[in-house]
């Protein structure tokens, strides 16, 4: 994961997944809604994920 995608899970979490599908984005939009915490710890394990495949 970049630098520039790591401050993008921290300012605005699903700009930081949109390239990872639809779904994706609604689910951390979803969480973000709920709580900034719940989707940056999305973002991050959304993208350390499929950045270690």
């Amino acid at each position: 994961m970049g630098c520039i995608r790591l401050l993008l899970c921290l300012i605005f979490p699903p700009l930081a997944v949109v390239d990872r599908g639809c779904g994706t984005v609604l689910i951390v939009f979803a969480l973000t809604l709920a709580g900034w915490l719940p989707g940056v710890a999305a973002a991050l394990v959304v993208n350390a994920m499929i950045t270690n495949d």
